[in-house]
């Protein structure tokens, strides 16, 4: 087949969310509330409109998977003046926890072929190629 950056990170992406769908399966979760429950985690009382920009989702998809999330108890949904602000229930705190287990798990599976250098190199590449510090931890040069 082809050997080409793009077609490893179509293929890994592929894996990546049927390994995640199957993994959420058992919260009534998929692949595509995956973000939303990670965001709201780690932002807790933001807003939808912040959620819809930093995930560069269009306004309905966003606002119909939030009701969802709202619907299905794992999110939290308070009128605050103008605006929506959101946060995790006890539910969406349990499902944030193995949303966030997910990368970590998916990373050592996935990579079981790589030594921890190998592991360490790739990633900080990756990161590069997206235009980001690899360790965001580390000092400049």
């Amino acid at each position: 087949m082809f050997r080409t950056f793009s077609y490893a990170c179509t293929v890994l992406y592929r894996r990546f969310t049927h390994y995640t769908s199957a993994r959420l399966a058992q919260w009534g979760l998929s692949f595509g509330t995956l973000f939303f429950l990670i965001y709201v985690g780690k932002h807790p009382g933001c807003t939808q409109s912040e959620l819809t920009a930093a995930l560069h989702l269009d306004w309905g998809h966003s606002q119909r998977t939030v009701l969802k999330l709202v619907e299905n108890g794992f999110l939290v949904r308070q009128k605050e003046g103008r605006v929506y602000r959101l946060t995790l229930n006890d539910k969406g705190q349990q499902a944030f926890a193995a949303s966030h287990q997910v990368f970590f798990d998916w990373d050592r599976e996935a990579l079981t072929n790589l030594t921890p250098d190998e592991r360490t190199q790739l990633t900080e590449l990756l990161y590069k190629a997206l235009g980001k510090n690899p360790r965001p931890d580390a000092n400049p040069r």
